[in-house]
């Protein structure tokens, strides 16, 4: 069972920097953030997709499309009148 959840936050941590990586513009999100993003894509992408390589090119854009997700509800929230 801990292999698993160890799994998952080791390949989420890989998921969310390359996604990071490969998605344009600056992201102002610290390592938590990104590691939990990185599950994120890991488990959609995991649930789309069985194959062992394709699943993780799956979870990487999944990971990227959170990334831009994530990027319009900040700055939502950011415009908001305090």
């Amino acid at each position: 069972m801990f292999d698993g959840i160890l799994g998952y936050i080791i390949g989420g941590a890989v998921i969310g920097v390359l996604a990071r990586f490969f998605k344009p513009g600056a992201d102002p999100m610290g390592w938590i953030m990104t590691i939990v993003l990185g599950i994120a894509g890991a488990v959609i992408g995991g649930m789309l997709v069985t194959d062992g390589i394709l699943s993780w090119v799956v979870a990487i854009i999944v990971a990227i499309v959170l990334l831009f997700v994530y990027e319009m509800i900040r700055s939502k929230q950011a415009k908001r009148p305090g």
